[in-house]
């Protein structure tokens, strides 16, 4: 737990590091942030009612077809605007915001300009546009300290009084009519326009936008801000637009077919957005958005005070380490990585779906930053956890391998049914030792001595695994086996019962090839195998330096001591609790009871024989048969 611990802390720390780099400065995800965002305010946005006081006269395509006729190509007299105006202005609207540029006189019809202007006369409700240009160009522009009072700047604390700002006033109205503010859209830096200004901030002097003169002199509160994110409406061209050709020529009937107050109390905005002047720009709507749209939806805005508001980034950093410190948590406590993870997935929808829901209430999230570096922080934890756990398995495959069959530990990884700790299990035990080894080894080199051995017990052990069982240990040149542990088997007996038979067999074939290889020299030894079956605790057992998977028990000491009593009996004797377990697969010839160390009632041995086989499981000694009948009666 410590070297975990340990592990977590110094990750947890570096990882909430980058975080913070993220949050505060690089911000590499925000193009993604950005591009989730904009996919649920425009999903969001056809659901909402664009303000029905705002309507846009627009310059189209048609309208500049149709005008031409009567005034020419564009650029037009600004006499036809002047008309314009009489005739709006007739319906009492609250406001005529031109989103048209007037920055040059018309020095080839002077007198257009002037019936213009006429037409402004009287007017306190007709805004213009000012283009602010890039700040490299301030430069050339006047003196704020001369143009404050025209263009209604607000000088401030730190105003700047020999600054100049690059601005492009419509020098076509007279200085009079002046109700000016910037229309510069803001766009981020994948090019999308989210943001409109409400004051530019020029060198400490202050100057409205657009939006933000026209509803201040109508007197809705202006917020104190230097933009706002706009909360966009509808779908592309949500607002109600009126061609301007109709409504000139509307205006120039003798008899007018459209209705006189269609326009009284509205906001109306004169633009363009045909397809010849490129009034259009990219936003989260459509990549084609009109910028009379874009006019109208930010004094929508500040008009009902309907702008997005925006977490701070503080606060996406405490929601990101409040994350990452729920996930730490759970894996220092070593909960499983899948139900973190499905947890977690949980989480991240609720998150998402509380990023749409919230655009209701105005507020704009961006959550996908702290989703992603959890999900990173997740990650990271669960493919350390996924790799201690692999070499976990390794190590077990390789432990248990010694024990049993490989094919039989792959199951028992396979359906994650491997205890290490101890539990008390029904299991046959089986103990094999050489009888004659003494002989057998004084006449071989210690060299000979080992290879002999481990060429019998690789094919001894080749049977344990066979038959399904596991090896304990090796004591000497005694084997100790046993069946119903690890994996549970019902058979336990009949498969020790049926390895301790082929073992045998085994045992002939091995005393043959030896007498091949050296003749008759020494190869006349045995062996002799005990079984017995009962209830023995079985688990990993030994210290925290060593441990060996291992069973302990009544049931393993009693299977010894069977073994010792083969000696001049029978090769196999089995217990009467192991033959009861099998008993319909097998002959047995009963051999009478015995008295146990360390048991007050005697044990009733069998040995056993394949069915109908007739063969009994002897002993040779000194090249004579001898009885087990007659060996047990002597014995009584």
């Amino acid at each position: 737990m410590i070297k975990i611990s340990h592990f977590l802390n110094g990750f947890s720390l570096f990882f909430l590091l980058l975080v913070c780099l993220e949050s505060l400065w690089l911000q590499v995800f925000m193009p993604l942030e950005l591009g989730l965002s904009d996919l649920f305010v425009k999903i969001h946005a056809q659901n909402r009612l664009p303000d029905p006081d705002i309507v846009i006269v627009n310059i189209d395509d048609a309208s500049l077809a149709r005008m031409e006729d009567k005034v020419g190509s564009w650029f037009w007299p600004r006499s036809v605007h002047g008309e314009m105006i009489e005739g709006i202005s007739k319906q009492q609207p609250k406001a005529i915001v031109f989103d048209l540029s007037f920055v040059e006189r018309d020095l080839y019809r002077p007198q257009s300009d002037v019936m213009f202007n006429q037409a402004l006369e009287g007017k306190d409700n007709i805004f213009f546009a000012l283009v602010r240009l890039p700040p490299e160009q301030d430069g050339n522009g006047p003196e704020l300290t001369q143009v404050a009072e025209l263009l209604g700047l607000t000088k401030t604390a730190q105003a700047n009084l020999s600054a100049r700002a690059a601005l492009m006033p419509p020098l076509a109205v007279d200085t009079q009519y002046w109700r000016l503010g910037t229309v510069n859209f803001l766009n981020d830096s994948d090019g999308v326009g989210r943001k409109y200004h409400v004051i530019n901030n020029l060198h400490g002097w202050l100057l409205p936008s657009l939006p933000a003169k026209v509803v201040g002199d109508l007197g809705y509160p202006v917020p104190d801000l230097d933009h706002i994110t706009l909360s966009w409406r509808g779908a592309k061209n949500p607002y109600r637009r009126i061609a301007y050709a109709d409504l000139y020529d509307d205006f120039n009937r003798q008899f007018p077919l459209r209705d006189p107050t269609e326009l009284a109390g509205k906001i109306v905005i004169i633009g363009t957005d045909a397809s010849a002047l490129h009034d259009i720009r990219v936003t989260p709507i459509d990549s084609l958005y009109s910028g009379l749209d874009i006019l109208a939806t930010a004094i929508e805005n500040l008009k009902n005070q309907t702008y997005m508001t925006l977490v701070p980034q503080w606060g996406y950093l405490l929601i990101s380490v409040g994350a990452i410190a729920c996930v730490y948590l759970c894996f220092l406590v070593r909960l499983n990585a899948v139900s973190v993870g499905v947890t977690l997935i949980g989480v991240t929808a609720i998150a998402l779906f509380s990023s749409y829901i919230f655009l209701s209430q105005l507020v704009l999230l961006y959550l996908l930053t702290p989703l992603l570096f959890v999900w990173s922080y997740y990650f990271s934890l669960a493919l350390r956890e996924y790799f201690l756990e692999r070499q976990s398995r390794k190590k077990a495959v390789r432990l248990f391998s010694r024990f049993v069959d490989p094919q039989v530990v792959k199951e028992l990884i396979t359906t994650e049914g491997l205890s290490r700790e101890g539990e008390s299990r029904e299991v046959s035990v089986l103990f094999s030792d050489i009888r004659g080894f003494t002989s057998l080894s004084e006449n071989r080199s210690p060299q000979e001595v080992v290879s002999l051995l481990n060429r019998y017990f690789t094919l001894q052990v080749a049977v344990v695994f066979k038959h399904g069982g596991s090896l304990d240990k090796f004591i000497g040149d005694c084997i100790m086996a046993f069946w119903g542990a690890p994996l549970d088997d019902a058979k336990h007996a009949e498969h020790a019962v049926s390895a301790a038979l082929e073992m045998a067999e085994v045992l002939q074939d091995f005393k043959k090839e030896l007498k091949q290889e050296s003749g008759d020299r020494d190869a006349d030894f045995d062996v002799g195998i005990g079984i017995h079956s009962g209830p023995a605790v079985v688990g990993l057992i030994g210290s925290d330096q060593r441990k060996e998977y291992t069973a302990i028990g009544d049931t393993v000491n009693l299977a010894s001591r069977i073994e010792g009593l083969t000696k001049g009996v029978s090769r196999i004797l089995i217990s009467r609790d192991t033959m009861n377990l099998c008993a319909d697969h097998f002959d047995f010839t009963p051999f009478g009871s015995y008295k146990v160390k360390g048991r007050a009632q005697e044990v009733e041995l069998f040995s056993p024989a394949q069915r109908g086989s007739n063969e009994a499981s002897i002993d040779k000694e000194e090249g004579k048969v001898t009885l087990v009948t007659a060996v047990v009666n002597d014995n009584k």
